[in-house]
């Protein structure tokens, strides 16, 4: 029988503000996410405990989805004295920036990279943005629709349409297809994504949209319109969920590898020390699938 569950039957549970004391230190970090609505957050944390872990560090997890309630997050993290806290990229309270300047606790912040709180973990957007938009242009598209988020994300978003607008010029193809849709909208996306470009152009070709939930809402409004993904639209996605490669056709996607932005913030956080702070580039791939 392990320490541990020796431990657990006793009711035996550590004093982790008396280790603090003693040592001076603490062996925890705080990370603040905005959603496990998807996947990629889910293996974010996944490679922050896997790094922290192997670093003998644990991991407390808190969700925030607005600004204010991130503020709160942080704020009861740093009430914890972990030992550092990792943000994810996007709009965030001002008090936040002056609040993580005067405490000194590390931080970073992943997802976007630049300009980031602290060290910047994130790949490259504009050009995974790229290119899917040139895969989707090679393919002989034309008529390509593009899907943005408003209502939060900030940099996980926000260079995704430049890129793809940049593309569509340099091809000489219109690149005023463009739709809004709020970062909450999941599945349900789907039919108002496909109604309103089918709408607006009716030779609609191709759709790239924000993530693989609301792609797949737009496989599925395809299906209830009889119109045939990818022969007569092309559906690309972001994220590679799990749901894009079980659904039929799969979903052609970017993947972030998110798991090795996890590992990363966790380094970058543990390195905090050193001087060279320039932000941190992790990979992505194209997945090239079925459905584009």
């Amino acid at each position: 029988m392990t320490v541990l569950r020796v431990a657990a039957e006793l009711g035996y549970v550590p004093n982790m503000s008396a280790g603090l004391l003693a040592a001076g230190t603490s062996r925890v970090i705080g990370a603040v996410l905005p959603s496990v609505r998807n996947s990629a957050f889910y293996n974010y944390t996944v490679g922050m405990r896997r790094e922290a872990t192997k670093r003998g560090f644990e991991v407390i997890t808190m969700i925030a989805e607005t600004p204010e309630e991130e503020l709160s997050s942080v704020q009861t993290l740093l009430g914890l004295r972990v030992a550092g806290v990792a943000l994810v990229a996007g709009p965030h309270a001002p008090e936040l920036h002056h609040l993580m300047d005067r405490c000194g606790t590390p931080v970073v912040e992943s997802w976007g990279g630049e300009n980031a709180i602290g060290s910047g973990v994130g790949y490259n957007v504009g050009d995974a943005s790229r290119d899917v938009t040139r895969h989707l242009i090679a393919q002989g598209r034309r008529r390509i629709g593009f899907v943005q988020i408003s209502g939060g994300g900030g940099l996980r978003y926000a260079h995704r349409l430049p890129a793809f607008q940049q593309e569509m010029f340099r091809a000489g193809l219109a690149d005023d297809l463009v739709l809004t849709i709020r970062a909450s909208d999941g599945f349900g996306a789907g039919a108002q994504i496909i109604n309103d470009l089918v709408a607006r152009e009716p030779r609609l070709d191709a759709v790239l949209c924000p993530s693989d939930i609301v792609a797949a809402g737009a496989v599925f409004e395809c299906n209830r319109r009889g119109l045939s993904v990818p022969k007569e639209i092309a559906i690309a996605g972001w994220g590679d969920y799990d749901i894009g490669r079980q659904l039929t056709p799969t979903l052609t996607t970017i993947a972030p590898f998110a798991d090795e932005i996890g590992i990363s913030a966790v380094s970058a956080l543990l390195n905090a020390s050193d001087r060279d702070q320039s932000p941190i580039q992790t990979r992505y791939a194209l997945y090239i699938r079925e459905s584009a």
